[in-house]
């Protein structure tokens, strides 16, 4: 971890603006782009486009482990650390393979009719799930390294509205052009449409510049494996770190699964779903941009931290009420607003902090740990969410929601109380 990690990061306005006009940050947006538009795909639409042909609510949330590749991408992160595959250099190489199998996968996920059977989109989406997270391997740790120490919490704040902009364009417009009210698209030509869009990927790894690493790399396979998880296991506080990390969006990973079937539960239309994400997911994204990007560049990560863990607790609490309104635009368009902001500012910090803990010479490999187990409670664990909000109800469409966002916000306090314990290290001091 570097020695400047330790430090609180507090900056002038002055700085804040050159940080965000440079071609280094404009990359990292882009890559965000790259990265969040696929995940929603998988993540979100492929529940929305199953529960549409009625798929039981169990049945999509163990399809939901689709996404189980992002949990696991540290046991092949160490290849992208050790070899670089192309003249493009180490990580580019790597964003580009994984950027070209993405895009493919998520073509032939387009293919596939859920009512001829799963098991196919379950392979495609399986595929896109394992390029996905290669990808995310390859663009983490080309941002740890394009970036000095004290840009890290501007560059993860853009990188995550980058990621927020695709998520918008997948959730938004990937949905609206489904609805009958409109264009009238399957959702597989929709998914075959977005898949295009990941060419904004492609150049972007052509345009950017191959990070150099004055750590150097390492020389043996064995190498790459066996001391990045050593160098990590052996610092103090290590079991509270992982702890941290583990429970921080615990929370609101598991509601976040859920959410599309619950919009189609209450009665909404895809064409004002798709509406109502887009015109909230501008403001929102702006909104966190210009507020969460300089709270963290300015305040420090230790209150960012508990800023956001608190904000998105109360966020994932939000959604309960939204039962009780039924298929209004008003108050799901105030609770979206609220989610999209909070949970994006909390990512945003946190991949901060996850940037700070890693030692440059194993980039990919200890960044792909720390963020696997920040995706514990949304890829593998929310494969229960459906079968939790069955047996909370009492048979009607809407009755186990209810209480399982209630719990779902309480599933946010172990992180936090983490967050004291680190408080007492010199990670924040």
């Amino acid at each position: 971890m570097s020695s400047n990690s330790s430090k609180k990061a507090k900056h002038s306005f002055k700085e804040l603006f050159s940080a965000l006009t440079n071609k280094r940050m404009l990359i990292v947006f882009l890559m965000g782009f790259a990265s969040g538009l696929p995940y929603m795909l998988i993540a979100d639409n492929l529940s929305l486009w199953l529960r549409t042909e009625n798929i039981s609510l169990k049945t999509i949330g163990f399809m939901g482990w689709v996404t189980i590749p992002y949990s696991l991408k540290f046991l092949w992160s160490f290849f992208m650390d050790r070899y670089a595959l192309t003249k493009l250099g180490r990580r580019r190489s790597w964003m580009l393979i994984s950027q070209i199998g993405l895009t493919l996968s998520l073509f032939f996920l387009g293919l596939q009719n859920p009512n001829e059977g799963l098991t196919a989109i379950a392979v495609c989406g399986i595929l896109a799930g394992f390029f996905s997270a290669s990808q995310d391997i390859s663009i983490d740790a080309y941002r740890r390294e394009i970036l000095s120490d004290s840009e890290q919490g501007i560059g993860s704040a853009l990188a995550n509205y980058g990621y927020r902009l695709g998520v918008l364009v997948a959730s938004g417009f990937g949905v609206w052009i489904v609805s009958p009210q409109t264009l009238n698209y399957t959702f597989g030509q929709s998914f075959q449409l977005m898949s295009a869009l990941m060419i904004v990927g492609i150049l972007t790894t052509f345009w950017a510049n191959e990070p150099t690493s004055n750590a150097g790399t390492p020389k043996t396979l064995k190498e790459s494996i066996i001391e990045p998880l050593k160098e990590f296991f052996t610092r103090p506080h290590a079991f509270w770190i992982l702890s941290f990390i583990v429970f921080y969006k615990f929370g609101d990973a598991m509601a976040g699964k859920m959410l599309s079937p619950f919009y189609i539960d209450l009665g909404f239309q895809l064409d004002s779903l798709a509406i109502t994400r887009k015109a909230v997911g501008l403001y929102s994204s702006i909104a966190g941009l210009a507020l969460g990007g300089s709270m963290i560049y300015m305040l420090g990560l230790y209150r960012s931290l508990w800023i956001c863990g608190v904000l998105q607790a109360l966020s994932t609490l939000c959604f309960s009420f939204l039962v009780f309104f039924g298929a209004k635009l008003l108050p799901l368009a105030v609770v979206m607003s609220i989610e999209d902001f909070t949970a994006g500012m909390g990512t945003a910090a946190l991949m901060a902090f996850l940037a700070l803990l890693t030692n440059q010479r194993f980039t990919a490999t200890q960044f792909a740990l720390l963020s696997s187990l920040a995706t514990v409670g949304r890829n593998f664990f929310s494969g229960y969410s459906g079968k939790i909000i069955e047996a909370l109800g009492d048979g009607t469409r809407l009755s186990g929601y209810f209480p399982f966002f209630i719990l779902c916000g309480i599933a946010a306090i172990p992180g936090l109380f983490c967050l004291i314990s680190l408080r007492k290290t010199k990670l924040f001091s």
